[in-house]
């Protein structure tokens, strides 16, 4: 009885591992864009991550020493052409919007970037050129008029070193 019941559990934790693996393998393709980047120059950390068949990317983290008397924490969208939207806060706020995964050319497109700096919006691309690094495109209409940002991939372990450092 016991032997059975052992046998069962072992059975059961097999296929269930299994099925996580899969899973995750399954989804591997659309959803590597999936963590947090630093840009290249070490001013933002954002979080991309994935909302229906969608990916988004949230503000976490950017260089606030233009201003030291006011804090990233308070800062707010006031360059948005919405007024409404200008007391809205910067941290936690979504940059990129809309990127469709595109299994053919194994990039994001169709996305809208938002640079607070100008309050303005930008049509986007993405895509990884190794599994650390990040090209976001920002442009308008036509890509080879945009301007690339290049990102790195970071852990949380790596953000909290960084964030204790700035």
């Amino acid at each position: 009885m016991v032997k059975k019941l052992a046998t069962g559990l072992l059975t059961l934790f097999i296929l269930t591992s299994t099925t996580i693996m899969a899973s995750r393998s399954a989804a591997l393709p659309c959803d590597r864009v999936c963590g947090k980047w630093m840009s290249e120059k070490k001013n933002c950390i954002v979080q991309v991550f994935r909302d229906g068949n969608d990916f988004k990317a949230k503000l976490v983290w950017f260089d606030d020493s233009d201003m030291p008397s006011k804090p990233m924490e308070t800062r707010t969208d006031i360059h948005n052409p919405k007024a409404e939207l200008r007391s809205r806060k910067l941290i936690g706020m979504n940059v990129l919007e809309n990127l469709e995964y595109r299994p053919k050319t194994n990039s994001w497109e169709n996305g809208m970037i938002y640079d607070a700096q100008s309050g303005k919006k930008w049509n986007s691309s993405a895509y990884l050129a190794d599994d650390n690094t990040l090209k976001v495109t920002g442009y308008w209409h036509f890509k080879f008029i945009g301007r690339t940002m290049t990102f790195t991939r970071v852990n949380e372990v790596e953000v909290a070193k960084f964030l204790a450092n700035n």
